[in-house]
């Protein structure tokens, strides 16, 4: 599997359109902490979520993301608001 690369911004707006109880869904599904689905979007809340398949660079545009692993982020896209 390839990496993909994104920015932070793009991440966040696809954050944003997640309908309500998105993040809870995605963590069922995963069999995830919802802190750890949220850490994934950029959260921080490392004593009760994890760090999955996802970094971090500083940089424009809020910086780039790069992920190892884009099953959280391609669930995500699947269930955005347009």
């Amino acid at each position: 599997m390839m990496a993909t690369t994104i920015t932070f911004n793009e991440l966040r707006k696809i954050k944003d359109q997640l309908p309500s109880g998105s993040i809870k869904k995605i963590a069922e599904k995963l069999d995830l902490n919802e802190e750890t689905v949220r850490n994934y979007f950029g959260g921080t809340n490392f004593i009760k979520g994890q760090s999955v398949g996802i970094h971090f660079e500083q940089g424009p545009d809020g910086g780039i993301v790069t992920f190892d692993d884009t099953t959280i982020l391609d669930l995500a896209k699947g269930m955005m608001i347009h």
